[in-house]
């Protein structure tokens, strides 16, 4: 039992190891003097989300970009409250979601895409904020580089709550991982929060075709649907001034939930890389677990916990380390407690995944 797991933790080591390296791989990427050319469309399903709404708005408003290559479109899916845009000096259409699948969101974006008449789409979500050089950055390497499809950074706005620093340290580790992956040429993940695409790959890929029988997954499937048929044109935008901050959950619950829906994917990625990465993260999780509870039944020694735990930590410290430098100034809080219980949480998430069902917006849906 003892040489199985730690030879799980040897595997976990050596491919974090990899993603720390494949991080540095990708170079980060500084905007230039370049003027503004691409159009952009920023698309932006919402559900219920009048209060934050008016910040998102307010963001777009405060953007170093030519107002005239940029438009909005918001995609209401069954607010129980209708939102009232006020007056922007950006053009702001508002339009109801057409649901066709088992996908809300999905199916806002490929609404959206009906009225779409520029070159490219961007899509973040309602309880998002983005820099005053968001578009701009993205602007100037699509200029600079041959792509249709480019996949951004997002970090959370937190408050000084333990469940804020948990979950700082949650999503470092998944920006960590998505980047290392784009650095070792495996890229299998992405944040619809800040993802852009071109209209026309769009519709070469027939859109979400496919996947519309999985609630979420708006972005990773498509990602790697791209990645499958056009791997050179898919890049990653490693650029502080494109990063886009959003707000931690405000519950155990609902951060619970939500990640059980991004793990009910991960047995639909077309990645096989992505898929090993996930069993592998998942069983070293699971393997620190087991550890643990041997150690507190008292079958195994003090050392044989300490010993896998500072392995662990110290490969996981790296990444979340040279994450959290490109994230943000500020750097992660309880750091200690939040990754001694994040394995549990992690584990727990997978296994529920496998079978249970969760919320979101207000609904309930499968895993």
């Amino acid at each position: 039992m003892i040489f199985a797991l730690f030879a799980i933790a040897a595997i976990y080591i050596f491919s974090i190891s990899l993603l720390v390296y494949g991080f540095f791989e990708v170079k980060q990427y500084q905007k230039t003097d370049l003027s503004a050319k691409t159009n952009f469309t920023i698309i932006v399903p919402f559900r219920n989300e009048k209060e934050n709404l008016p910040h998102l708005l307010q963001s777009f408003s405060n953007l170093n970009y030519p107002k005239d290559l940029f438009e909005v479109i918001l995609v209401d899916d069954s607010s129980n409250e209708k939102f009232q845009v006020s007056h922007f000096t950006f053009h702001i259409l508002q339009i109801e979601n057409i649901r066709i699948s088992n996908s809300p969101k999905k199916d806002a974006i490929t609404t959206a895409m009906q009225h779409v008449k520029k070159d490219w789409v961007i899509t973040t979500d309602a309880d998002c904020m983005v820099p005053e050089n968001w578009l701009l950055t993205f602007d100037n390497y699509i200029q600079e580089n041959k792509v249709s499809m480019l996949a951004g950074a997002v970090t959370y706005e937190c408050e000084n709550s333990f469940l804020d620093h948990f979950q700082q340290l949650d999503l470092t580790s998944l920006q960590g991982a998505t980047i290392g992956s784009f650095g070792l040429n495996k890229g299998f993940m992405c944040n619809g929060a800040n993802f852009a695409y071109t209209k026309s790959i769009f519709e070469k890929l027939n859109g979400f075709e496919g996947n519309d029988k999985i609630a979420s997954g708006d972005d990773v499937f498509l990602l790697q649907k791209a990645i499958e048929k056009f791997p050179d044109e898919v890049h990653y935008l490693k650029a502080k001034e494109a990063i886009v901050s959003t707000k931690p959950t405000e519950t155990w619950k609902s951060l619970f939930y939500q990640r059980v829906r991004w793990a009910a994917k991960t047995s639909s990625y077309k990645s096989n890389f992505g898929k090993l990465l996930g069993l592998i993260v998942f069983f070293g999780n699971l393997s620190f677990v087991i550890v643990f509870f041997y150690f507190l039944l008292g079958f195994w020694s003090y050392s044989v916990f300490v010993l896998l735990a500072f392995f662990k930590f110290s490969v996981d410290f790296v990444l979340l380390y040279a994450t959290n430098k490109f994230l943000s100034k500020n750097r992660i809080k309880s750091l200690l407690l939040s990754s001694l219980l994040y394995p549990f949480f992690s584990s727990t998430v997978a296994l529920y995944s496998l079978f249970g069902s969760y919320e979101w917006k207000d609904r309930r849906f499968r895993s």
